[in-house]
């Protein structure tokens, strides 16, 4: 099972309407980096869910549960279906996971502004032993 982050601006879907709907395809992404993380993702990954805008954090956990596809309504986006799996007790702020300087090379500290990613492992692991997931 690998991770990855999704980042989305509250006011548009925040976790709060993911939890509402239960499920959702996850669309809208043009960025060719970002389109390439959907394409690796598998069913069963987890998926930390990014608040932006004023927020700046990682806010809760989602699970993919399709494979990935070209989206039906823009050729150049994929789309995959996600499903609530919980809000985090203690947001994850952006400005911490900068503070640390262990993750300097990942893409969410050094562009912030791509919508999906990869997560390395490494932060998976930290992400534990704060008891965060």
């Amino acid at each position: 099972m690998a991770y990855f982050l999704a980042r989305t601006d509250p006011d548009t879907y925040s976790l709060d309407q993911l939890e509402q709907d239960g499920t959702t395809v996850w669309d809208g992404v043009r960025n060719a980096q970002a389109v390439g993380a959907i394409k690796k993702m598998k069913i069963e990954d987890d998926i930390l869910v990014y608040h932006s805008m004023t927020e700046k954090a990682i806010v809760g956990l989602a699970r993919v549960t399709s494979e990935p596809r070209p989206d039906p309504h823009d050729t150049k986006s994929w789309v995959v279906e996600v499903a609530f799996v919980r809000r985090f007790e203690q947001t994850v702020p952006l400005l911490e996971i900068k503070a640390t300087h262990l993750f300097d090379d990942w893409s969410l500290v050094r562009q912030s502004r791509l919508s999906t990613m990869a997560v390395p492992d490494a932060f998976v692991t930290w992400l534990k032993e704060k008891n965060v997931l």
